[in-house]
């Protein structure tokens, strides 16, 4: 099974796939889970940084909230403004 997207010419353009089913998320609405992700990612990245290890092991919640969140408040430009919308919501969470 061959999920890599290519392109006209045949070149593989890289290996695509959506997150999974979170049980915790049912909802249409992935806004949380999105949210989620993205917490776990940067909490991740700190505990094995604190450990001195590599943060590939942190990989999967980082594809995750990438395919979860929409494009515009992952791009390196927006990611304080994600930070910031974030910090906002666990308010109201």
């Amino acid at each position: 099974m061959n999920l890599g997207i290519t392109s006209e010419d045949g070149k593989k353009q890289g290996d695509y796939l959506t997150a999974p089913f979170d049980p915790r998320f049912p909802n249409t609405n992935q806004t949380k889970n999105c949210y989620q992700n993205y917490l776990d990612y940067y909490r991740c990245v700190k505990t094995v940084k604190a450990n001195g290890k590599d943060i590939k092991v942190c990989e999967w919640y980082h594809r995750v909230f990438k395919s979860l969140c929409p494009v515009s408040w992952v791009s390196k430009k927006a990611s304080s403004l994600l930070h910031s919308f974030f910090s906002t919501m666990s308010m109201k969470l």
